[in-house]
């Protein structure tokens, strides 16, 4: 597992959860969904460090 990508991922998931009540809070559709693609992003990236760990687990 790669913490550094972990630590990333967790930070842009939270950046994308604060743009997105933002947008939400000033009528800004276009910087709420921007939000949410940066909170997709970061769950995406999560899944891949995951998947990375159960192969590691797999192979030793």
């Amino acid at each position: 597992m790669s913490i550094e990508k972990r630590v990333e991922a967790t930070a842009k998931n939270i950046e994308g959860k604060i743009q997105e009540v933002v947008g939400e809070l000033a009528g800004n559709p276009q910087q709420k969904a921007e939000g949410q693609a940066k909170q997709a992003e970061a769950q995406v990236s999560h899944t891949v460090e995951n998947i990375k760990d159960e192969v590691k687990k797999i192979v030793e």
